[in-house]
């Protein structure tokens, strides 16, 4: 059922923001004039479609292949590889026949469309549930194993990478492998003191989940009813600093402490207030006290109707420049950058197992952030391509030709093929991990 869940959830995304983006080249050619022959969603390899159907002069359709989805234009060199109508005259109603400004406008209408949708899913998000998350300022760090080995220790607080200081804890370890950092700047007890990053680590760092946890502070909130030490004496606001004279400073290192001392009564040493008090704590066979710790505070921003605007297009420029900084990531194959790389399956696991509005327009928000920048990248058969020859022409007034745009189409098309076999050879790889 989960599975059905989550493939659902990646049909109807993925399924949205083909929609959106097809109808942005198909608004603007339809602006200027220009005859848009087809309109689907997924592809009718062998012009075979689950339902079609025709309105103005074009034909709308759902093809049996769910990989994508087109807008053919007419008079243009895209993947369908027509090239029987460019064998005939150019008609007034061709894309060809345009003037360069209005055909740059609708190879970039697709992409348009992707960052205003974002921007709008922002804006909502934005204005019905606001933001939430954990300031960094009062944070403190509990490293995984990596985060250790590079010299990140418990408690330690991070000030700065380089000269940023990052405001959202949620964010370090992105923060960390995107901003290319050299040094961090952290706070250990009372020292300060500056950590050099080692970029060897990069790799790791974009394939280990969860290097940097949230390090709790053993404060009492409330005892769990059942747990036998409903009244062994721990009240809400007291700070454990010790077991059986093992000190103690946060839940991380207090686990191991309670791990050793399973099925024992243990002296619990407290500070309230100015005392000190050495209280007797059940210890159960799971290394547990049935304590509820006192979390930090969630930050949380509450935006009215009008604020959420601004907000959404925050969130969208946040966004977008994150995933630039991924993909720069991606440009260096010392990072290993390359191994993170996914398709539908990747995707299908970010998906909750339950219907969340919240997260599916958070993804969906996000994936159309991506969707938009991938298809401006300078690569034939992209849309990022076909501006860039757009823009040439507009700069030199040469028009390349027809032949070339056929073979740069090839080319393109080659070289969307070596991704989607990389990103379903990671899928698989992590699969079978």
């Amino acid at each position: 059922m989960v599975a059905l869940i989550k493939t659902l959830q990646v049909i109807l995304a993925l399924s949205i923001l083909i929609i959106i983006h097809e109808f942005g080249h198909f608004m603007w050619a339809r602006i200027f004039g220009i005859k848009v022959e087809k309109f689907y969603l997924f592809f009718d390899v062998g012009g075979k479609a689950i339902a079609k159907w025709h309105w103005g002069g074009t034909e709308f359709g759902i093809g049996w292949i769910p990989f994508g989805g087109y807008c053919k234009i007419a008079g243009m060199v895209d993947e369908s590889m027509d090239l029987d109508q460019l064998k005939k005259e150019p008609q007034s109603w061709e894309f060809r026949s345009k003037p360069a400004w209005q055909r740059l406008l609708v190879m970039a209408g697709g992409v348009l469309n992707n960052f205003i949708f974002a921007i709008f899913a922002y804006c909502l998000i934005a204005g019905i549930w606001g933001e939430a998350f954990i300031d960094n300022r009062d944070a403190r760090i509990a490293p995984n194993e990596l985060a250790q080995e590079m010299g990140f220790r418990l408690g330690d607080h991070i000030i700065s990478f380089d000269d940023y200081e990052p405001t959202n804890f949620g964010m370090l370890q992105a923060d960390l492998a995107r901003r290319n950092v050299r040094t961090a700047k952290l706070l250990r007890g009372t020292d300060t003191l500056d950590l050099y990053i080692d970029q060897a680590y990069i790799g790791d760092v974009l394939n280990s989940p969860g290097m940097f946890d949230l390090a709790v502070p053993f404060v009492v909130d409330s005892m769990r009813t059942g747990s036998g030490n409903e009244h062994c004496g721990l009240t809400a606001g007291d700070r454990v600093i010790a077991f059986e004279g093992h000190p103690v400073t946060y839940i991380q290192d207090a686990r191991e402490v309670l791990a050793n001392l399973k099925s024992t009564t243990a002296e619990a040493l407290a500070v309230r207030g100015a005392d000190t008090l050495a209280l007797p704590v059940k210890v159960d066979s799971l290394g547990q006290i049935g304590v509820f710790l006192q979390l930090p505070q969630i930050e949380r921003r509450q935006y009215t109707a009008l604020e959420a605007i601004p907000a959404g297009f925050r969130l969208t420029w946040d966004t977008i420049s994150g995933y630039v900084r991924d993909l720069g990531l991606l440009a260096r194959p010392s990072t290993g950058a390359y191994k993170s790389v996914g398709s539908f399956i990747a995707i299908g696991q970010v998906f909750p197992s339950t219907w969340d509005w919240y997260r599916f327009l958070s993804i969906l928000a996000l994936l159309s952030v991506m969707l938009g920048i991938m298809n401006l990248l300078p690569i034939p058969a992209l849309d990022g391509g076909h501006i860039l020859f757009t823009l040439y022409e507009m700069i030199t007034g040469r028009k390349p030709s027809d032949k070339f745009l056929i073979v740069m189409q090839i080319i393109g098309m080659i070289l969307l093929l070596g991704l989607m076999i990389l990103a379903f050879g990671n899928d698989i790889i992590r699969l079978i991990r």
